[in-house]
């Protein structure tokens, strides 16, 4: 019965967030298309690829950090035997997620 409950959650949830990467899969597409469109100079044009990939690096490894901190606190949570969820165990997890998005802010910030 487990399987089944977990099959009814998984599904819809890589479902939308299949629809949201689309979504916005479009909208850069779109967003692209009309500065190419509107015949930007060469060096505006240079400058918000550069700006692209640059986001595109940070966005990964905001989510590395991330993936590491929440990792930890699992961990953690394990290494305490705290197996049931409780206010405790959800707010660990929560305090390393912080954390981790506090530290990818102080990188970003000294130019990382």
């Amino acid at each position: 019965m487990d399987l089944l409950i977990a099959k009814q959650t998984t599904v819809p949830v890589a479902l939308f967030l299949c629809i949201t990467y689309a979504f916005k899969a479009v909208l850069d597409a779109i967003g692209r298309y009309r500065t190419l469109k509107e015949g930007v100079s060469e060096a505006l044009l240079a400058e918000q690829l550069r700006h692209e990939a640059r986001e595109r690096r940070l966005a990964t490894l905001r989510l590395g950090i991330f993936l590491v901190s929440a990792g930890l606190a699992f961990a953690l949570l394990e290494a305490l035997d705290w197996t049931s969820p409780t206010a405790g165990s959800i707010s660990l997890l929560a305090i390393f997620c912080g954390i981790g998005q506090m530290l990818y802010y102080r990188i970003v910030q000294r130019g990382g």
